[in-house]
C-alpha cells in the first residue's frame, strides 16, 4: 500500500506537522528523508529495511561512503544531502552556544561535543574556545592520535588560544573504545595543559571525555 493511501494521521510528514517531529520513530523520521521508496517498497518499508540492515540511525549515519551507497534504495545523492544534514545540525548547535553562557548551558555543551567526537574512529583532541563571557568563538580539534592515544601540547593549545583571543576554554576528547571513564595520562595531561594556560591568564573550565553517547566531566569529578 502506498502511503499516500494510509489514514492520513498515520502518514508521517502529515504526523509531524500534527504533533512534531518527536512524536515519529526512527524508521519515520529516515523515510522523510529518504521521500520515496522503491519499486515493491513505500519510503517507510525501505526506511525499516534500511534501519534492519544498519542497525540503527547513529550507524547508518557514520556508515561510510561506499557502504552508504551499497546499500538498496540510496547512492551518492543520498550520501550528499545526508551528509549536509548532519553538517547543517552541528553548525546549529554551535550558533546556539555561541549565544549561551556554556558555564549554564553544561547539558547543551555535553551534547554539541558528543556530536562533534562521538563517532569519530581515532581520538582526536579539540578545545572550545571561547571569550569573556564564557560563549563559543571556536570549536577546534587540535591533536588526532591512534585508536587510543593521541599526542597533546600544551604550548600549541596556548599558542592557538592566544590567536583566537580566547578568555577561556573546554577542553574535549573521545574515548574510540566508547568507555568515557578518564585515564590516568587524561588526568596527566590535563594538569599540565591548565598550568601552561594559567600562564597566560586563561581558564580552563572544564574537560570533557567523550564516550558512547555519554561525557564525563572533569570539572564534575573535582578534577580539574
Amino acid at each position: 500500500m502506498k502511503i499516500t493511501d494510509w489514514p492520513e494521521q498515520e502518514r508521517p510528514r502529515e504526523k509531524l506537522l500534527a504533533a512534531g517531529a518527536g512524536s515519529l520513530n526512527d524508521s519515520e523520521l529516515l523515510a522523510i528523508f529518504l521521500r520515496t521508496g522503491i519499486s515493491g517498497y513505500s519510503a517507510v518499508d525501505l526506511a525499516r529495511n534500511l534501519l534492519n540492515e544498519f542497525g540503527s540511525l547513529r550507524k547508518l549515519f557514520s556508515a561510510s561512503e561506499q557502504e552508504f551507497c551499497e546499500a538498496k534504495g540510496l547512492g551518492q545523492a543520498k550520501y550528499v544531502q545526508l551528509q549536509a544534514c548532519l553538517e547543517m545540525s552541528q553548525r546549529y548547535m554551535a550558533e546556539k552556544l555561541e549565544k549561551l553562557d556554556v558555564c549554564n548551558s553544561v547539558e547543551h555543551t555535553q551534547k554539541y561535543l558528543i556530536s562533534k567526537l562521538r563517532d569519530q574512529p581515532h581520538e582526536v583532541f579539540a578545545v572550545l574556545m571561547l571569550d569573556s563571557q564564557y560563549r563559543l568563538i571556536k570549536f577546534r580539534p587540535m591533536f588526532y592520535g591512534t585508536i587510543d592515544s593521541a599526542s597533546v601540547y600544551p604550548r600549541v593549545l596556548v599558542q592557538q588560544a592566544l590567536k583566537d583571543n580566547a578568555a577561556a576554554v573546554i577542553l574535549a576528547h573521545n574515548h574510540p573504545s566508547g568507555v568515557a571513564e578518564p585515564s590516568q595520562a587524561d588526568k596527566h595531561i590535563t594538569g599540565a595543559i591548565v598550568n601552561a594556560f594559567k600562564l597566560m591568564d586563561i581558564k580552563v573550565l572544564d574537560h570533557f571525555v567523550i564516550g558512547d553517547g555519554e561525557a564525563v566531566s572533569f570539572a564534575q569529578r573535582g578534577l580539574i
